[in-house]
């Protein structure tokens, strides 16, 4: 096993939960047509713009994260990251989609899953350095199920991606008792009660207080973005699916 980081302060992973989604399994229908399916992953893998926005995302999120940690002691604070298509790509396993003219299945992708072959998107690794430098844990909250986790633990060490405990799904898909969790120290041992100081994902559930009814608010409603809430692009899949096309 590969020997991960852990530099100033311990690290806090909770995988991708229900707030955030998982590239979707076949009880999660998303309707996506394989032209759909090939356009996203295609913009995904090969365009600069992509690249740009994650990049982008990742650091301005380390330069509002050293304004909101600056006199925080150290070990008091977390970040909440979702995993798939936020810390973690799964690209490979759509282009093979794609390739093969299919919808994802359960076998499939506890296939894909077994493989540890999902890797960190640009500006990850930099981002969760900085985390650390500045005193705070990591945690990574994912829809994952609690069978896929031994997988992908295996598959952040491979890629000496730094945590401390890894957390996910159940039977409940949300994310706030995880987060809750973390805040009252109940997440696992060794890791204290802390201040969740900001969240990252590809998902709007991703984000507390936030779901796809949100789009009918006012521009207050999405007033954390930028400072405490950072989102990724996903075109390829999440619960913005089930939204009707008007």
């Amino acid at each position: 096993m590969k020997r991960f980081a852990c530099l100033a302060c311990c690290v806090l992973v909770v995988a991708c939960s229900s707030g955030g989604t998982a590239p979707p399994q076949p009880s999660e229908s998303t309707n996506t047509t394989s032209s759909d399916l090939k356009r996203a992953v295609h913009w995904m893998r090969n365009s600069a713009e992509f690249q740009a926005i994650v990049l982008q995302t990742y650091s301005l999120a380390g330069q509002e994260l050293r304004k909101r940690v600056e006199g925080k002691a150290p070990g008091t604070w977390a970040v909440a990251l979702d995993a798939d298509e936020t810390l973690i790509s799964n690209l490979d396993y759509e282009k093979e989609l794609v390739r093969l003219g299919r919808e994802s299945t359960d076998e499939l992708w506890v296939a894909w899953v077994a493989k540890q072959a999902a890797e960190p998107l640009p500006g990850a690794l930099e981002f969760l350095g900085l985390v650390q430098e500045l005193g705070g844990h990591i945690a990574v909250v994912t829809n994952r199920k609690e069978r896929d986790c031994p997988d992908t633990r295996a598959n952040l060490e491979a890629f000496e991606i730094p945590f401390d405990v890894l957390l996910c799904r159940t039977d409940d898909r949300e994310k706030e008792p995880r987060w809750a969790r973390i805040e009252n120290g109940t997440a696992t041992e060794g890791i204290p009660a802390v201040e969740i100081v900001m969240w990252l994902g590809d998902n709007i559930n991703d984000f507390p207080g936030m779901t796809q009814e949100s789009r009918f608010s006012s521009p207050e409603a999405f007033e954390e973005y930028g400072t405490r809430f950072f989102v990724f692009p996903n075109p390829s899949y999440g619960s913005w699916q089930a939204n009707p096309f008007d």
